[in-house]
């Protein structure tokens, strides 16, 4: 193969001028070498060329004859000296950081670590075996692909409902989706699905990590794998595992094709995205891609012993996003997903590791800096995960401009609610009403929180109101992961010995959290498979459970199908009437020039809730949302609704009679979480009293004589 000088940038791998150029960054090495393999990987290269060139840190080559599908490694040579944090090592072939696709799964072997397992103070060892048959290899790819006009949706954050799911766990077990393609890219976007989340009402699915990711070696030992998918190594490489075709790269054009029917039908794509660590771990990790590469450019070192690493994120060590090539390297990712997967947006897993500068959290980090500038990240959707395991982490509501958040305040204070604390009715009410506490101070708006009761990351909401403790022993951790969240001890069911009673107490909780969600300003986001009452038998951290434990059951009895029916139901409802999804905060006091309010809170007896009253008597609540004269929030024709509607929920362990106020008219029942009523709505109503049960909630429509 003929080579030349080759260009420093795009980094990676881009085929031209009847070949291909390479460029990786490293300042620290002395050495570069590139190995290209055939499509089979025999395990030994056909061809080794040295990296001669280097611009900026970029070592860089054009090799003339290569073609997509053909595979290739870096080997990375400089010093080994672990103490200062360099870990150098020729003999381990490495993951390109760029790669756009990743030919396979490694094969854990002792080999694939820069150190000899078993030394004493192993990792400063020096491994000299070769692990080049252990690893898979970078895949080179093209971006040619026919995205017939296909436009992204560019739904607005007051339209959105998000379906945060899996590509595996969603249609692994649906018995209508072709064999080969169930548990991939192309099951997801099947027909199947596409009309199950149309038919739902969900405007965007929230996938859990794509990204080519590997499976810990403890984990393989004990049988089990990194299900959820937040062990990262490829930021531009979709996973192959959710390919339905061995052909290399063949990953790259079905997830393409994933996105484009789900857009033909108006549907989002958000990744969760991991760019706080990778799947190398700390200094006892093994030697794959960034640590070999330039171990002290892309980790953040402890400054005081540079052999550890600083973990803000509880999985060995946090990425340098302080470093330039670092940030380059997450923000060529984002660019790459927007510009040539043309995703929707991104939620970030553990953000507030995004923004540490030195130590702290900074709000107006370099990440952030970047981001807000940039014409194509700053035009998506960019939610948070506002936290990380390091001290100060906790930042829900001080992420800046543009951004959204997974609002764990609200999660917890919707909870508490539902589990009778009537000391929390105030932040219900505030959580409920947009969190404008939160999001009001700095220009945001309602839609900044991205509300939520359950999500992949604890109980499903049908576990939540049925275990009194957490059950993970398929973990085989001894049930000490996940949290300690006893949620369903004081949710009604213990007092019930009838199995049909405990159900029926059940599923009214299930549909009252699901009013709640609905019915709450910002934007909502269920749990896949909440809406059909999905179990995970009480594990409340299946991260590690690619089984019938985490995937969707699809044969779905009387129970489940009227559940999934309320929630399609509840779903159109909130997407109907506008005053759930408004724009700005509701100002609680007269409108302008009216003696009107746009909310009013409610006791039971009707009367308005003062504000020395509150938390003092009675958790039960209603709240009255004034409709008429909203700001137009009409998406592409949508007609505008602007009845009033009263919401009532009812946490008490007892029945609730609620007061309609005398200044109503046109009542009737939308919904509620009877399952008595079920199937009756819309239900007229000609009296000033409605009953809502224990642990029951309600929505009336109605228009005020004024």
């Amino acid at each position: 193969m003929k080579t030349t000088l080759g260009r420093p940038y795009p980094q990676g791998v881009t085929l031209e001028n009847g070949g291909a150029n390479f460029a990786l960054y490293s300042e620290n090495a002395t050495a570069v070498t590139l190995e290209l393999y055939d499509r089979y990987d025999s395990g030994s290269p056909s061809e080794q060329i040295e990296l001669r060139e280097r611009d900026g840190f970029v070592w860089h080559i054009h090799v003339s004859g290569i073609e997509p599908g053909n595979l290739y490694g870096f080997r990375v040579d400089g010093p080994y000296n672990p103490s200062a944090g360099h870990r150098f090592n020729r003999n381990k072939l490495l993951m390109d950081p760029y790669a756009r696709a990743i030919s396979g799964v490694i094969e854990w072997n002792n080999d694939i670590f820069g150190y000899n397992l078993g030394d004493a103070d192993a990792d400063i060892s020096f491994n000299g075996n070769d692990d080049a048959r252990y690893v898979p290899k970078s895949v080179v790819s093209d971006n040619g692909f026919d995205w017939k006009g296909t436009k992204n949706p560019r739904l607005p954050w007051n339209r959105t409902v998000i379906y945060e799911t899996h590509v595996k766990g969603v249609t692994t077990l649906r018995r209508d989706i072709e064999q080969k393609w169930r548990g991939t890219y192309r099951g997801l976007a099947s027909p199947q699905m596409i009309g199950y989340f149309r038919d739902l009402g969900i405007s965007a699915v929230e996938l859990m990590p794509v990204h080519h990711r590997v499976d810990s070696r403890h984990l393989a030992d004990a049988g089990l794998v990194n299900y959820w998918g937040y062990n990262t190594i490829g930021f531009f490489a979709p996973d192959i595992r959710y390919a339905g075709t061995d052909v290399p790269g063949g990953q790259i054009r079905e997830f393409k094709e994933m996105v484009r029917s789900l857009h033909e039908n108006n549907i989002e794509v958000i990744l969760d995205v991991v760019y706080n660590h990778t799947a190398e771990g700390n200094h006892l990790g093994p030697t794959l891609s960034f640590r070999g590469i330039d171990n002290a450019v892309y980790y953040r070192l402890d400054p005081r012993e540079p052999r550890y690493y600083a973990d803000f994120t509880g999985t060995g060590n946090s990425l340098n996003v302080r470093h330039p090539q670092t940030l380059q390297l997450i923000m060529d990712s984002l660019r790459y997903w927007i510009l040539e997967m043309h995703v929707d947006g991104f939620r970030f897993d553990l953000a507030s590791t995004l923004a540490r500068e030195l130590y702290d959290v900074e709000r107006l980090s370099s990440f952030f800096d970047v981001i807000h500038q940039d014409p194509v990240i700053s035009r998506v959707k960019l939610i948070a995960e506002p936290w990380d395991v390091g001290p100060g982490g906790y930042q829900v509501g001080r992420f800046p401009i543009l951004w959204a958040e997974w609002n764990g305040k609200y999660r917890d204070a919707v909870r508490h609610y539902w589990k009778h604390d009537v000391h929390n009715l105030g932040e219900f009410a505030t959580r409920i009403s947009g969190s404008q506490d939160l999001y009001g101070i700095d220009g945001r708006r309602p839609n900044a929180s991205i509300n939520y009761v359950t999500s992949h990351d604890g109980f499903t909401l049908l576990d939540m109101v049925s275990y009194a403790r957490k059950h993970n022993e398929a973990n085989m951790e001894d049930s000490r992961d996940g949290t300690d969240d006893n949620i369903s001890e004081n949710f009604g069911v213990e007092g019930a010995t009838d199995d049909r009673r405990i159900n029926e107490l059940r599923m009214r909780r299930v549909r009252s959290f699901l009013i709640t969600l609905l019915t709450s300003q910002g934007v909502p986001m269920i749990l896949g498979g909440d809406e059909i009452g999905r179990t995970q038998l009480g594990n409340n951290n299946a991260y590690c459970q690619d089984n019938d434990v985490s995937w969707y059951g699809w044969e779905l009895d009387e129970r489940r199908r009227k559940l999934l029916e309320f929630t399609r139901r509840m779903i159109h409802i909130r997407l109907r009437y506008h005053v759930l999804r408004r724009r700005k905060f509701f100002m609680g006091a007269p409108l302008p020039g009216t003696q009107v309010k746009d909310i009013i809170w409610m006791k039971p007896d009707g009367s308005e809730i003062l504000s020395e009253e509150w938390g003092n008597g009675t958790a039960a609540l209603a709240a009255l949302l004034y409709g008429k004269g909203m700001e137009d929030i009409g998406y592409r024709g949508e007609e505008v609704l602007e009845d009033d509607l009263m919401l009532l929920f009812n946490p008490e362990r007892v029945p609730v009679e609620f007061t309609i106020p005398a200044d109503w008219s046109s009542q009737e029942v939308l919904i509620d979480s009877e399952e008595s009523n079920q199937h009756r709505y819309p239900i007229p109503m000609d009296w000033k009293k409605l009953t809502v049960e224990a642990g029951g909630a309600a929505i009336l429509r109605g228009r005020r004589n004024l």
